[in-house]
């Protein structure tokens, strides 16, 4: 079973980068149906707060991403203990004590040389008796994985195609700091093995990771998940600003963006397919696929979210809405104000005007006497749906006017606006007393 997992850590809000994440992984174990997992990445005890980990499933649950289960590292040390002294036995796992000024000096001397700032495995030379002098001495020991140099390390990437590293090129990764706490990219590797994940789906910014974990896989015994690594989120201005690096679920409501704006919009970005506000989650995962992907880096625009937004709100019935709306606000309201709306808050704002009082707009004389004979017009016209049609025919056919100067200074004296709602649909709502006064400016 094609099994996807989400691995964020508890350390800040979710922000539109792990949101993409999150919903191609999703869509990714859907469109095979299978599962979707989280796993709660909180090794770093110092930075991990409680309240992360519960805005992380907040979030995830208003976007409709359910996973199947969900496993938090800092319940799993035992077993991150029991793979290490295993790789330990087997040499694939080795004492360092470097500091990080000696590591630091000996990149810059490499560099300095015009070669590759990868670490020289010096601690592999020292013997049993010095490193039994520096543990006696309390000097306690950071550790690295090994890398096998014997051949290349290489993957059919799900998006980049072919991929190939040489071990002998790169650093053995740190894996385990002196204080015993775990960095990322061992644990990781235990727990996909553990949770059955068989499709690992992230940024381009992990691809040197895969390398090296690659190897821990094969270290473990474990069977190698297929790997497909997307390009880096941007902008519209071509790069990603620090604006969108923290742009989070939590603004996004506060903008008033609707969840299946911002799936729609995320569900496509990378891919040359275009946005469909109509598409919902499951039929998003129907059509996922990740040779759709390009390597171009993936464009996120809050203009484009905007519009996929508005067409979202402008098909969504009263039903689904009723409980955001002002409790007098019904259907035939909403369906009157619903096409001029970006977001559903702004529906109150709308019924507002309707319910009064309005901002009151000083016409010219002319102006006061045509709001006057429409003010006397509308008395004498029968009040239905149709009242609008009805008062501007007979105001047109008594006055002469037609165009902006018929209809605009009845807007403006019914509802203190020049632009909004139709108001064949308004007019009825703001009732006949209410509607000869504001014409009247009373």
């Amino acid at each position: 079973m094609t099994t996807t997992r989400f691995a964020p850590s508890p350390t800040g809000l979710l922000h539109v980068g792990n949101i993409r994440t999150a919903l191609h992984n999703w869509l990714l174990a859907k469109r095979e149906g299978g599962r979707f997992l989280l796993r709660i990445d909180d090794t770093d005890e110092a930075r991990s707060r409680e309240d992360y980990v519960e805005a992380i499933r907040a979030d995830l649950a208003w976007l409709g991403i359910v996973p199947e289960g969900e496993e938090r590292q800092s319940a799993r040390f035992a077993l991150y203990e029991d793979a290490f002294e295993r790789l330990k036995a087997e040499g694939r796992v080795y004492p360092c004590w470097e500091t990080p000024q000696e590591l630091d000096l000996r990149r810059k001397v490499l560099l300095g040389r015009g070669l590759p700032p990868i670490y020289d495995r010096a601690a592999l030379a020292l013997s049993d008796d010095e490193k039994a002098a520096k543990l006696a001495a309390g000097e306690q020991p950071h550790w690295r994985f090994k890398l096998d140099h014997a051949e290349p390390i290489a993957w059919e990437d799900g998006i980049r195609g072919p991929q190939t590293f040489e071990a002998a090129m790169m650093s053995d990764p740190v894996i385990r700091r002196a204080d015993g706490s775990w960095l990322y990219m061992l644990p990781s590797v235990i727990d996909d093995v553990a949770m059955g994940v068989t499709d690992v789906l992230r940024g381009e910014d992990h691809v040197s990771n895969t390398a090296t974990q690659v190897q821990m896989f094969t270290a473990l015994g474990a069977p190698v998940p297929r790997f497909a690594h997307e390009a880096l989120l941007v902008g519209s201005e071509g790069k990603l600003s620090k604006r969108l690096g923290s742009l989070g679920v939590a603004q996004m409501r506060e903008m008033g963006i609707e969840p299946e704006a911002l799936i729609a919009l995320l569900g496509r970005l990378g891919t040359s397919d275009p946005v469909d506000p109509a598409l919902r989650l499951a039929e998003l995962a129907a059509a996922f696929d990740l040779s759709r992907f390009g390597r171009a880096p993936a464009r996120f625009d809050e203009q484009e979210l905007a519009r996929v937004n508005a067409a979202i709100v402008h098909a969504l019935p009263y039903e689904a809405v009723a409980p955001r709306l002002p409790d007098d606000m019904d259907a035939r309201a909403w369906e009157a104000v619903r096409p001029n709306l970006a977001h559903v808050h702004e529906a109150g704002d709308w019924w507002r005007v309707v319910t009064g009082p309005i901002s009151r707009v000083e016409a010219s004389p002319e102006d006061r006497a045509y709001l006057e004979a429409a003010a006397e017009a509308l008395e004498a016209i029968a009040w239905d749906e149709g009242v609008w049609k009805a008062l501007t025919g007979a105001l047109k056919e008594a006055s002469g006017r037609k165009g902006k100067a018929l209809f605009l200074p009845l807007r403006l004296a019914l509802t203190g606006m020049e632009h909004g709602p139709d108001m064949g649909a308004l007019l009825p709502l703001i009732g006949r007393e209410a509607a000869i006064a504001r014409l009247r400016q009373i």
